[in-house]
């Protein structure tokens, strides 16, 4: 694909949403960071039903930690996985509180360091409650950039690096979230919406479906 059409791409996306972020629910980093911790092989949905239980009244490291491992268990047992989510959430906390003040740190190095806590994760947090350029790429990313020709690579963290490269600098800090979006419900996996798509124009996928 060419600098040009990437170039329209998303200059569509951002015509038809200016502003796009998660569709999970948070207040401060400190919250995003432990939604996103708890959305591994769970839908955004679900976690904020999850996170309901306890934001409003323990959405603080000191907070979770005085609900303790049973209590915020207790609270995340609708979402896969959640013996283990929850116990790296309470060793995070702990480590937010005795290392960096109670604060989320801005740096990859530091939020990988974070028990549960890898590159995508990371990534999400650096671009969503910091403002920085990553790109955290899930398997809705992974697809759109390999099926529409944006950044083809093979694992996830080639097309990582390659959109990054590719992608107009003007639009990095959002491409996370379009393309996110454009895949979790146009481009989706088994019969993607090409009639609905906006870009079908420009996307270079060979076996594009037609609304009959």
């Amino acid at each position: 694909m060419n600098k040009a059409k990437r170039h329209e791409i998303f200059s569509r996306w951002q015509a038809a949403n200016p502003a796009p972020t998660t569709e999970l629910n948070f207040d401060d980093p400190f919250q995003l960071l432990i939604a996103v911790m708890l959305s591994a092989q769970a839908t955004d949905k679900s976690v904020n039903i999850a996170t309901a239980r306890f934001f409003p009244t323990h959405g603080t490291p000191q907070g979770i930690l005085a609900l303790g491992l049973d209590g915020l268990t207790e609270r995340i047992k609708t979402i896969g996985l959640f013996k283990t989510k929850a116990r790296n959430v309470i060793e995070t906390c702990r480590i937010l509180i005795e290392q960096h003040h109670g604060q989320v740190p801005e740096t990859r190095e530091a939020l990988e360091a974070l028990p549960g806590v890898g590159r995508k994760t990371a990534n999400v947090v650096l671009n969503t409650a910091f403002g920085h350029p990553t790109i955290a790429v899930d398997t809705h990313i992974f697809r759109v950039a390999n099926r529409t020709g944006i950044a083809p690579g093979k694992t996830v963290l080639e097309v990582e690096k390659r959109l990054e490269r590719v992608i107009p600098k003007e639009f990095l800090v959002d491409s996370h979230h379009w393309i996110l979006l454009h895949g979790r419900y146009i481009c989706v996996a088994r019969k993607p919406k090409c009639p609905q798509c906006g870009i079908a124009d420009l996307c270079e996928y060979k076996q594009k479906t037609n609304p009959y």
